[in-house]
């Protein structure tokens, strides 16, 4: 099966550009498949399809009914390692 042809690609610079989100968010993302895929163009170089991103900032700005995002869980502020809360009393 031949692999789409892509039409435009954008380097790290311009994706942060379009799409707020860190680098380890996006990059953990693509892990979970929830986000389009980087391709190497060298061994050193990364890109993203234009398109792809395109389509997936549509589909965040516009979901469908069932694919509404739930908010993320607070973190238990308990469990932190550095600077954990003291409950009163200790």
């Amino acid at each position: 099966m031949p692999n789409p042809v892509v039409t435009r690609c954008i380097r790290r610079a311009e994706l942060r550009r379009l799409v707020p989100l860190s680098d380890t968010t996006i990059y953990e993302m693509e892990r979970r498949g929830e986000f389009p895929r980087r391709f190497n163009l060298t061994p050193r170089c990364v890109a993203w399809s234009f398109d792809e991103v395109q389509a997936w900032l549509a589909a965040r700005r516009d979901p469908a009914p069932d694919q509404v995002l739930e908010r993320a869980p607070s973190p238990d502020v308990h469990q932190r390692r550095t600077r954990p809360v003291r409950t009163l009393g200790s």
